[in-house]
């Protein structure tokens, strides 16, 4: 009889999570300042869409830039673009709507495909730095060391462990029961916010976030400052200023964009004051800005990229003219 009603018991606060439903907060509650919002994100998203497009567009049609740099760059503007996705279009749809309700599945699918994206994202920016640390430590064996086998193999590991680390990351966050209608003080939902709100034991959840931060995150960062690290000593050997000039701006690009997602990433989960409100305005750099800022970081510095989108945009007024002149003849 007890184990027919602690079943019971079970089943009820099952159901109970799964009927629940959520509020997104957002930044303002202000009916006033949602129009403005709703058109800076908006205009943020489209941005972030066409210049990462952009990116992938060039790289594949110009075959000088079929190099492993040039390769994981499309990889981390594809992601970029999956990455804003997940977020962004709820979010404006919720401010179109005038709703700021998202269900319990709803919730747990948009962590699950953050969680993948944000670390497909920690991965790449970890083996571009790489493969900048060859090109100048080991310029004789690049072609070597990053043949286009050891390319695949890595973005392939890269999006087999942020799989395996997303749905892990549902896996538990499943076992939590959320009993009511809860706010939660973001714009989506995020893993620290999700894992407060709970009303079962989250000392496993806990653990669980920790222990990535440390190990995935950290980890990756540890990477990516001993690369940048050797890069520098090799750059201070080069004895003419040319030489150096050339080296560091293979990598400027890069090390600016690990600099703005890392330092406002970790600042948002490690730092334990400030408001809600400064949280999601942190956020918005490393889930909305840096996406977006990718291209243009990547591009006004590269030459041969933009070479690739001159190309690019000329073919295509080409073929439109080429069809114009066959439909007028």
């Amino acid at each position: 009889m007890k184990l027919l009603q602690t079943l019971g018991a079970e089943k009820q606060t099952q159901n109970q999570t799964r009927s629940s439903e959520f509020l997104l907060m957002g930044f303002s509650e202000s009916s006033e300042l949602q129009p403005l919002i709703f058109g800076l994100f908006l205009s943020m998203y489209l941005i972030t869409m066409f210049g990462n497009l952009l990116i992938i567009l060039a790289v594949s049609s110009d075959p000088h830039l079929h190099t492993p740099m040039y390769f994981f760059l499309s990889n981390l503007s594809f992601v970029d673009i999956c990455f804003t996705s997940t977020t962004i279009p709820k979010m404006l749809k919720n401010i179109w709507a005038q709703s700021k309700v998202i269900t319990y599945e709803g919730c747990i699918i948009q962590m699950q495909f953050f969680a993948l994206f944000i670390g497909l994202d920690v991965f790449l920016l970890t083996v571009m730095a790489y493969d900048r640390f060859v090109a100048i430590c080991h310029p004789l064996h690049y072609t070597v060391i990053m043949n286009p086998r050891i390319c695949g193999l890595m973005v392939l590991v890269s999006w087999i462990i942020s799989v395996l680390n997303s749905l892990l990351e549902s896996l538990m966050m499943l076992r939590l029961s959320f009993c009511t209608v809860l706010e939660i003080p973001h714009f989506f939902c995020e893993l620290n916010q999700m894992i407060q709100l709970a009303c079962s034991d989250t000392f496993l959840n806990n653990l669980e976030m920790y222990f990535k931060a440390v190990f995935l995150a950290g980890g990756s960062l540890i990477c990516i400052v001993y690369s940048y690290s050797k890069i520098v000593s090799s750059i201070h050997r080069i004895s003419s200023a040319q030489g150096k000039y050339k080296a560091f701006s293979s990598c400027a690009s890069h090390l600016l964009v690990v600099s703005i997602f890392y330092c406002t990433g970790l600042g948002v989960y490690l730092s334990l004051a400030g408001t809600h409100s400064s949280h999601s305005i942190t956020s918005v750099m490393y889930t909305v800005v840096t996406p977006m800022l990718n291209p243009f970081i990547y591009s006004l510095r590269n030459k041969d990229l933009k070479r690739a989108l001159q190309n690019s945009s000329e073919s295509s007024s080409k073929k439109a003219n080429g069809c114009g002149l066959k439909k007028g003849t």
